[in-house]
C-alpha cells in the first residue's frame, strides 16, 4: 500500500480571536490556538516593517519549539505614521493620542505573517495604506468609552465603529483586521498544509 503522508497539525500562535475568525472564513481550523508570548517593545531604529516581520517570525518560531512537528501560524499588526510606530493602546489616554495622530490623515498598517515547520520559517509583511477622515472630539469621546480600542494597535479596530471613519483603504483589508488572508494560505500551502475539502 502506497504511504500518505500526514499533513501537519496546524497552530495558531495567536490569542486574537480576529485571526481565528478570518481563518476559518477561508475554511481552515487550527488543531490548536497557544498563543506566543515574546517582548513586543521596539528595537532603536528600528522601522515599522522590520518591527512586523521580527514580531511575526519571534511568535512563529516559539510556537514552533513550544510545538516541534507542528505547523504553527503566527502574525503582528503594526501601525504607524511615517516611521512613528503607534502602541497597541491599553489606556484611555493611549487611545486618544493615536486617534489625535490618525485624525484627518493617511497612516499604514503592516501585518507580518510567519509560518514556521521543521525548523524553517517563512514570513511576509503587508502594507496597507489607511485613510481616516478629521475626528470630532465627539466621535472619539464615544469611540474611546465603546471599548473596542483596548489592546488594538493604532487604538482602533477597523472591523468595528472605527470603520466608519476611514475615508480609503489602499491594500489588504484583511490584513489591517490582523490576517491577510491571501499570503496566509500561500505561506500555509508552501509548507505542506492541506486545505480539507
Amino acid at each position: 500500500m502506497p504511504h500518505t503522508i500526514a499533513a501537519p497539525r496546524l497552530v495558531l500562535a495567536s490569542a486574537s480571536p480576529r485571526r481565528l475568525e478570518l481563518l476559518r472564513q477561508i475554511g481552515i481550523e487550527p488543531d490548536a490556538v497557544t498563543p506566543a508570548d515574546i517582548d513586543e517593545t521596539p528595537l532603536k531604529d528600528e522601522t515599522p516593517r522590520r518591527l512586523a516581520d521580527r514580531l511575526a517570525r519571534g511568535k512563529a518560531e516559539a510556537g514552533a519549539r513550544a510545538a516541534p512537528g507542528d505547523l504553527v501560524l503566527a502574525a503582528d499588526t503594526v501601525v504607524a505614521v511615517g516611521r512613528r510606530i503607534l502602541p497597541k493602546a491599553e489606556s484611555e489616554q493611549e487611545a486618544r493620542d493615536c486617534l489625535a495622530l490618525l485624525s484627518g490623515r493617511n497612516h499604514m498598517v503592516m501585518t507580518g505573517v510567519a509560518a514556521a515547520s521543521g525548523g524553517g520559517v517563512s514570513v511576509r509583511v503587508v502594507e496597507t495604506r489607511v485613510q481616516f477622515k478629521r475626528l470630532s472630539d465627539q466621535e472619539v469621546e464615544a469611540y474611546i468609552a465603546s471599548g473596542e480600542w483596548r489592546g488594538k494597535a493604532g487604538g482602533y479596530a477597523v472591523q468595528g465603529r472605527a470603520g466608519a471613519f476611514v475615508i480609503a483603504l489602499h491594500g489588504s483589508y484583511s490584513a489591517v483586521v490582523g490576517l491577510p488572508l491571501h499570503e496566509t494560505l500561500n505561506l500555509l500551502v508552501g509548507r505542506g498544509y492541506r486545505l480539507s475539502s
